[in-house]
């Protein structure tokens, strides 16, 4: 059994939320059965017996903190507690424009360490970043191709038309990213001078409404099971197959459809395609035959 602390069922003792302009007051505590797992509804409130932290370690007591929040973003005030858990270092799934996505602050080592341990990731294997703007891009990345008066295009004013969506772009990584983001621990010369990151800007309201509140972005990869090599797009399934691996929360913003992002490789004029997925392929875009893209999978970053 996990338990769940839905927002909407807090004591009423709790004082109101002003997150993101909304005042809320809450009702009383009941027991919601699922057909996975019990979901149990209890009354809470914040306090350093129920969660204490250890700078930066995030430590859990109590079960997995599961939030049920509108796709459409109406309720958006719910996501204070997820906001101030991750600034305390905390790693958990929320939705975005594609597929779910275990994600941690991008600031914290611990939490990157754990998330990788959660999902299994080598070292080696980049992760993604969520970002809010474009000035997240621009601090984290060394930014699109902005053009150089030498024939070659200016990348910048046509990427900034398809973004919030869904794509990852992969972008080389600037001295503000954590190296735990980009490749690291292997001397494999393959590898050794590749510092890119994938960058997602997702066109989600509740992944929006989330980075809105964050001072930096989010490290993130994408959810498959453990068993099978399929995306889960149930976040019912996610908290009862990852919870026991170590998630401390997970944003419940529906089922969604197993359609990826689509990764595009920046890196390289014209841009390759690494992957296709939910986002168009564009003009200024090139996909690679599947024999060329095989060859290059390696180079796709834990995208969601």
């Amino acid at each position: 059994m996990v338990c769940v602390y839905s927002l909407s069922r807090f004591d009423a003792t709790i004082p109101p939320s002003s997150f993101l302009g909304s005042s809320v007051s809450f009702p009383s505590t009941h027991v919601v059965s699922n057909h996975k797992f019990s979901i149990l509804s209890m009354t809470i409130k914040r306090s350093p017996k129920r969660l204490k932290y250890t700078a930066p370690r995030f430590t859990k007591e109590d079960g997995l903190v599961y939030i049920e929040a509108d796709p459409s973003g109406s309720d958006t005030w719910k996501l204070e507690p997820v906001v101030n858990l991750l600034k305390e270092g905390a790693v958990g799934v929320i939705p975005t424009d594609t597929l779910y996505a275990i994600a941690c602050d991008l600031r914290c080592q611990s939490a990157i360490e754990r998330l990788r341990r959660i999902k299994n990731i080598e070292p080696s294997k980049p992760l993604s970043i969520l970002c809010h703007s474009f000035r997240d891009i621009d601090k984290f990345t060394t930014g699109f191709p902005r053009g150089d008066g030498q024939g070659h295009a200016n990348l910048f004013k046509v990427v900034k038309h398809y973004l919030p969506g869904p794509y990852t772009f992969i972008l080389m990584a600037s001295k503000e990213l954590p190296k735990q983001c980009i490749r690291v621990g292997t001397s494999s010369a393959k590898y050794a001078s590749r510092k890119n990151v994938g960058v997602r800007m997702p066109d989600d309201a509740i992944c929006q409404a989330i980075l809105k509140e964050m001072d930096s972005p989010l490290i993130c990869t994408s959810i498959k099971s453990l068993k099978e090599d399929e995306w889960m797009i149930d976040p019912v399934m996610i908290a009862d197959t990852y919870g026991p691996e170590g998630l401390d929360f997970v944003v419940d913003g529906g089922v969604r459809v197993a359609d990826p992002s689509t990764v595009v490789d920046m890196t390289k004029i014209p841009p390759r395609v690494l992957r296709e997925g939910k986002g168009p392929i564009l003009p200024w875009m090139v996909l690679e035959d599947d024999q060329k893209a095989d060859v290059d999978k390696d180079l796709i970053p834990a995208a969601i």
